[in-house]
This record gives structure tokens, C-alpha cells and sequence, in this order.
């Protein structure tokens, strides 16, 4: 049973964390303006692809789920 209990709050914690990094997702100024997003304009269609955005983010995930697993193996 506490390892259930471990793993709820832990779930918990990164559930406020991401949370809170989707609120201030808007207050970080180069996020979602990196040299490699796409922004394509015609007209009155507009198409998004953030792909240096996307993989910034994708390899802090990596890090930081990374650092977790290794902080719950002790």
C-alpha cells in the first residue's frame, strides 16, 4: 500500500507541475517563436507547426522523467 501512496502523490506533484506550466506557457517569450516553427499565412488560412518547440520540450520531459525514475529507484 505505500507504494501506491508514493506514487499517487508523486503523480499528484507532476500534475501541479505541468499545471502550472500550462498557465504560464504564455509568459515565456520565445516559446513558440524558435527557428524552427513553421507559420505558414495565405489568405485567411494559417497553419502552426511547431517543431523546434515540440522537441525543446519533449527533451526537458525526457530530462526531468529521467531524473524522477532515477530519484525513485534509491
Amino acid at each position: 500500500m505505500a507504494n501506491i501512496g508514493r506514487m499517487l502523490v508523486i503523480l499528484g506533484v507532476v500534475l501541479i507541475v505541468f499545471g502550472l506550466a500550462l498557465i504560464l506557457a504564455g509568459r515565456i517569450p520565445f516559446l513558440g517563436r524558435l527557428p524552427g516553427d513553421i507559420h505558414i499565412r495565405r489568405g485567411a488560412a494559417e497553419i502552426y507547426i511547431p517543431l523546434a518547440t515540440c522537441l525543446l520540450l519533449s527533451l526537458l520531459a525526457t530530462l526531468i522523467l529521467n531524473l524522477l525514475v532515477r530519484f525513485l529507484r534509491r
